[in-house]
């Protein structure tokens, strides 16, 4: 699994974050959001990008400022 945090601009009431959560559904990949006013927190499997969260945040109108991404990377075996 791998998270995404964003930082979403022009949110400021409970519909907004909603909308930008039904947006974010549509998104294959994603596994779990957590839409607060100003930016979210996205679990995904790995297939969901940058562009497609920033242009799903745009269908509910509005824009992605900042993203961090981490991916986790699971040891191989026989490492150690």
């Amino acid at each position: 699994m791998a998270r995404m945090t964003v930082r979403i601009d022009g949110m400021a009431c409970v519909q907004c974050v909603r909308a930008v959560n039904t947006a974010l559904t549509a998104v294959p990949g994603i596994t779990a959001a957590e839409v607060r006013v100003g930016g979210a927190t996205i679990a995904h499997d790995g297939r969901a990008t940058l562009e497609q969260v920033a242009d799903a945040v745009a269908v509910a109108g509005y824009e992605v400022s900042s993203a961090v991404e981490e991916r986790r990377v699971l040891p191989l075996l026989g490492d150690g």
